[in-house]
């Protein structure tokens, strides 16, 4: 236990983050632990598949890489490593880990966390038969785990924030009765779990930041009390600002509680300050209860996905598009349980290049049978390249179609899921739910503000030229969340933005069930929408599958604002 703040650099945000972070955060300067997020819905799927194959894998094996290069400097430095990595296999991660370190003659004791994977019980909790099923465990495995000295602990599936809230509950001695301390590393975690998107990545006034070459990966350091300082290396790109710190906390969330298995942060009592150059405070964070029920990520097979592009170039583009999906399905052997158009209207008239005056039909087929989605599908639109359309031109070649997942969310009473830590010694642990679980108490969505504040004259501009954005999936639904940079700003954000309002500026979500939830202390609104992903980011075929642009897309739409927001135009 200790009273010093402790510091935790993040090294990933998800399977596939930049492989060199390890090495830079440890060269970069100080820290106490390293913590890395390796793991999404979509990667647990990519993981299942990978333990399909191969009983012994279903594991981040990136993870194993970046320790082959870095487990001396690691030793040499004293810092400990909490990762999510073990995915669905972290025994065997574990295992590869204390034979790699033997190999390199590096003395790691090494715990791993599991308990998750219910999958072999699903039916028995009423889950159906999915391919992976896995709870989203707490972080009181990783507390026992670092409390017994393990150097490194691998967890599957916990919650992002779980790996800072172990961590920092290890360090202070938290039990679950602190509710404060552990809804600020919630925060805390929150915050950094996704690498670079809290130091200036994905962040929409990028503009502003004079380096945005390699942008550093970021810290916390987190006190005692739960409060805690987000912050990068000196000298690495990006930037640390209340923006860039704003953003994040905006990112995937629903309404002002934040659910973990350990606490429940409120994210209305959160407050950010300033402490310095690339250095923003977090405070204040208030703790409820934690659910009863874990989170459960479901995956299923459902079936085999193929698509294609034509394009279609110059005149009688929409004549084009129909003439080839008529002769296409009327020629298809068998048609697919599923089958999607979209016409994309890239070109412009009188282009001065052919790619400018070309637009895109594309077409995706899903069906359980590989014979009628696979190679006889894409088949068919290469053999109509002399017999359709002027100009007929295919983006790629054909392709045999992959298999997709369905992701399907659920819920589990937190007592039926083995939660445990295996330390390094051989013991095993079972980690007990908090004894404070309660039934969740639900956020009150506001679909619109009071109106009747005289903004003055108003012109014609992006709603972005003031407000930021940051959207994201959380299965079906995605959330964007906007924020102000200043009171007046804000008020004026609350009276302009509904969700009726919401639905005009994005015919997409026009329609479907939008839960708004101002955030006043953030200056902020986060907006929920309901199945605009339809079964998850595997399975649909929208242009931006995981929601990613659909806030700078509002940010673009054009709005009356106020003239005296815009010093250039302004009184």
């Amino acid at each position: 236990m200790t009273d010093t703040p402790i510091r935790i650099g993040n090294v990933s945000g998800f399977y596939g983050d930049r492989f060199s972070a390890v090495r830079e955060m440890l060269e970069g300067g100080d820290l106490d632990y390293l913590a890395g997020d390796y793991l999404a819905e979509l990667t647990m799927l990519i993981l299942g598949r990978d333990r399909l194959k191969d009983p012994d894998l279903g594991y981040a094996k990136t993870f194993l890489r970046q320790m082959e290069e870095n487990l001396g400097l690691i030793s040499d430095k004293g810092v400990k490593v909490v990762v999510n990595a073990g995915g669905l296999n972290p025994h065997g991660l574990a295992v590869a880990l204390r034979k790699l370190a033997g190999k390199l003659g590096v003395d790691t004791q090494v715990a791993f966390v599991n308990g998750d994977d219910i999958v072999k019980r699903a039916a028995e909790l009423g889950l159906g038969n999915p391919i992976t099923a896995n709870a989203y465990l707490g972080g009181f495995g990783i507390k026992y785990a670092l409390d017994r000295g393990a150097d490194i602990v691998v967890t599957g599936r916990v919650t992002d924030a779980s790996l800072v809230v172990g961590t920092a509950a290890s360090a202070f001695d938290w039990g679950h009765a602190d509710l404060d301390q552990l809804a600020g590393a919630v925060v805390a975690g929150h915050v950094i779990e996704c690498s670079a998107q809290a130091t200036g990545g994905n962040y929409s006034f990028f503009t502003e930041i004079p380096d945005m070459g390699r942008l550093g990966f970021p810290i916390a350091e987190i006190s005692a009390d739960g409060s805690s300082v987000i912050t990068k290396h000196d000298g690495t790109g990006g930037a640390v600002q209340l923006g860039t710190v704003t953003a994040q906390l905006l990112y995937e969330v629903q309404g002002p509680r934040y659910y973990n298995p350990d606490a429940t942060a409120r994210l209305d009592t959160i407050a950010l300050s300033d402490d310095g150059p690339d250095r923003v405070r977090i405070s204040g964070v208030k703790g409820e209860a934690p659910p009863k029920n874990l989170k459960v990520s479901l995956n299923h097979l459902g079936g085999i996905r193929n698509e294609f592009q034509v394009i279609l170039t110059g005149l009688d583009i929409e004549a084009k598009a129909a003439l080839f999906q008529q002769q296409f399905e009327a020629a298809l052997p068998a048609r697919p349980a599923e089958l999607a158009w979209e016409l994309v209207r890239l070109d412009r008239p009188d282009a001065d290049t052919e790619e400018k005056a070309s637009a895109l039909l594309r077409c995706v087929a899903r069906d359980p049978d590989p014979k009628v989605a696979g190679r006889a599908f894409t088949n068919t639109a290469v053999e109509l390249a002399l017999a359709s359309y002027p100009g007929f031109t295919l983006s790629a070649p054909p392709a045999s179609g992959s298999p997709y997942g369905v992701f399907e969310p659920a819920y589990v009473d937190a007592a039926l899921v083995p939660h445990q830590v295996n330390q390094p010694d051989g013991v095993t642990v079972r980690v007990e739910p908090s004894p404070l679980r309660t039934d969740p108490i639900a956020d009150v969505a506001v679909p619109s503000s009071p109106a009747g504040t005289d903004w003055g004259p108003t012109v014609p501009r992006p709603l972005g030229t003031l407000i930021g954005a940051r959207s994201g999936d959380k299965g079906g639904s995605a959330n964007i969340g906007v924020w102000a940079r200043g009171d007046d700003e804000y008020a004026w954000l609350l009276e302009t933005l509904s969700t009726a309002r919401l639905g005009e500026l994005l015919p997409e979500v026009a329609g479907l069930t939008v839960h708004r939830y101002p955030l006043p202390n953030l200056r902020a609104i986060n907006f929920v929408i309901e199945d605009i992903l339809g079964r998850g980011v595997a399975e649909n075929v929208r242009f931006d599958p995981q929601a990613k642009g659909l806030g700078e897309w509002l940010r673009s739409r054009v709005v009356p604002i106020p003239t005296r927001f815009l010093p250039t135009e302004g009184n």
